[in-house]
């Protein structure tokens, strides 16, 4: 029996050799050709996303810009409030250092500089009027602060001709080309129409940008005039850097302004890993045939059998079947790998009981310690009311005292543990329309006697249209008082605490924002979960709780939060036509 499946795998293996062979020959040509093609392809796919988010980029300045004109146009505005719209766009775009109007006789109309405008008309901008081109992007240079800026020059037309001229910062479109990375040494950088370098991405070139005007060389110049000369892109070609390095460009042109981009990748790393895979196939192949006949020849089928009771023993632990074992046969390094299986597979099963155990351990130790921290001070206020009521107990007024202090812990108790029992079913609610606006407006009347102990503004912003929700006004109050204490918790005095709801077509937004120390972002993705609090105690139960009874209500609650800015809640509910009986009535 050994002998015949000895020989049949030999002939197996025989039979293999020339096919094996022809299909190695076939597939380094085709790998070889194949990666080189996935590169080219590559590069200039990534050329051409450099090239759609300059021009994009562009094309949001002049969006910006045509909104300025149109918002000057014909507003009969003075000239210190038509300053003022030039301000604030500088200060709401930080690409724009300053945005000036010129009228048709290049005199100023206004600046959003304080003081001169430093900006004029270019020349060449008019020259080219007519030509189709909605703006006009000056050749860039480097300012005072080593960055590269330009001009961009769009003509106004309609009954007030004239220009809207602003100074714009290169510095994103520098870090963006700067960022490329292809392969391992190969690097993106931007020309202007003139054959000027914008942006190099190779740090042994970044000086030349320091200089005004800096030139591409000669090669990347010509495959660029190429480029603008022919109705598509220029099929990708090597050429040589000033250092004598052989490198795979390709580029991109962009329409407006009349730039290009263009990707270098040395050669040598850039078919690295085609030369990398051609020699690994081939050896892989030169081994498959040698280990096909020997392997087959030394070991036969049993030791494929083995191998493949070790792999459905494998299959059955990773599908959870912990108490399947390998039973092998001989003395060899497949025993001794059953064998190690075997053992790491009882670890597993040990490991896995001993995690279930601290799992337990943490959950009971970290409710315990929440209840300790939530109930110590309420259970602690009525003894200390009992331990005085026994002297005291003549006084009417102080028995009453003890009254409300009593009920008050009482109910604090009772929430504590309404939380634990709450969360695991989920609480019924009562829903009927409710007017949202008077509940954000109570909730926020309740707590604003806590933020002005804490030394916090809280502030409402209604909606100015009357909505109504189906909800539980309870509930609903619940939701917002813990949002709102938490807020309050999470801000320093002095803070800001702002509740306001907002009216959409079939949709209503509760938010709430504050101006605390915000949520890292690693947590923001369990803070809805139970037992899970930033606090250093409590039981972590809030928002849980809070989350719960929004969607029983049919709507979703959302955070967005910046470490050291703050925090905002959104509460999403569906709009509801019914009203309340009394509102109907």
């Amino acid at each position: 029996m050994k002998r015949i499946t000895g020989r049949f795998v030999l002939l197996i293996a025989t039979a293999a050799v020339l096919p094996l062979l022809l299909y190695g020959l076939i597939s380094v040509t085709k790998l070889t050709d194949g990666t080189e093609q996935s590169v080219t392809v590559g590069n200039q796919a990534l050329a051409q996303q450099i090239a759609a988010r300059i021009k994009l980029y562009f094309d949001n300045s002049h969006r910006v810009l045509v909104s300025v004109a149109e918002n000057l146009r014909g507003t009969q505005l003075e000239e210190w409030q038509q300053q003022e719209i030039l301000r604030n766009h500088v200060l709401d775009f930080p690409e724009f250092r300053e945005i000036s109007v010129f009228d048709a006789g290049a005199r100023l109309r206004a600046t959003s500089r304080i003081g001169t405008s430093t900006l004029k008309i270019p020349s060449a901008a008019e020259s080219e009027d007519g030509t189709g081109a909605q703006f006009y992007v000056a050749t860039p240079y480097i300012d005072t602060d080593g960055l590269p800026t330009t001009t961009m020059a769009i003509r106004l037309g309609g009954e007030e001709p004239g220009w809207i001229i602003a100074e714009i910062s290169l510095e994103e479109l520098w870090r963006t080309v700067d960022r490329i990375k292809v392969g391992a040494h190969g690097y993106a950088l931007l020309l202007d129409g003139d054959g000027n370098l914008v942006a190099h991405g190779n740090p042994n070139d970044k000086t030349l940008i320091a200089q005004n005007r800096a030139l591409a060389t000669e090669d990347e110049q010509e495959f660029a005039r190429e480029a603008r000369k022919s109705q598509s892109p220029p099929a990708p070609r090597t050429l040589k850097n000033s250092r004598g390095e052989e490198l795979l460009a390709v580029l991109a042109p962009i329409d407006n302004p009349r730039w290009t981009v263009i990707v270098e990748q040395p050669t040598e790393d850039a078919f690295s890993l085609s030369r990398e895979l051609q020699g690994q196939l081939i050896i892989a192949i030169g081994l498959a045939l040698l280990g096909t006949v020997i392997l087959g020849w030394v070991w036969g089928r049993s030791f494929i059998q083995r191998i493949f009771a070790l792999t459905r023993v494998t299959r059955a632990i990773a599908d959870g079947r912990m108490d399947e074992r390998v039973a092998l046969s001989g003395q060899d390094e497949i025993r001794q790998l059953g064998d190690a299986f075997n053992s790491m597979a009882d670890r597993l099963v040990e490991l896995q009981e001993e995690i279930r155990k601290q799992e337990r351990q943490a959950m009971f130790g970290r409710i315990a310690a929440g209840l300790v921290h939530d109930l110590s001070h309420p259970i602690q206020n009525i003894g200390n009311s009992c331990k005085l009521i026994q002297k005291m107990f003549e006084d009417a007024e102080y028995r009453e005292t003890f009254k409300r202090t009593v009920e008050r812990e009482l109910v604090i108790i009772k929430r504590v543990l309404d939380d634990l029992r709450n969360i695991a079913r989920p609480i019924p609610l009562e829903r009927f329309a409710v007017d949202l606006n008077k509940t954000v407006a109570d909730a926020a009347e309740a707590m604003e006697q806590h933020a002005e102990t804490a030394g916090l503004t809280l502030r409402t912003e209604l909606s100015p249209e009357t909505v109504y929700i189906e909800g539980d006004v309870f509930a609903l109050g619940r939701v917002y008082r813990n949002l709102i204490l938490n807020a309050i918790q999470a801000t320093a005095p002095g803070g800001l605490i702002v509740i306001a709801s907002e009216a959409h077509s079939d949709r209503v937004q509760v938010r709430i924002y504050d101006t605390g120390c915000g949520i890292p972002p690693e947590r923001l993705g369990q803070i809805f979960e139970d037992f899970v609090t930033t606090k250093r105690r409590g039981l972590g139960l809030g928002l849980a709780i809070s989350k719960k009874i929004v969607e029983q209500l049919g709507g979703t609650i959302s955070v967005a939060s910046e470490v050291g800015k703050g925090t905002t809640f959104v509460l999403d509910f569906p709009r509801t036509s019914a009203r309340p009986m009394l509102v109907a009535g």
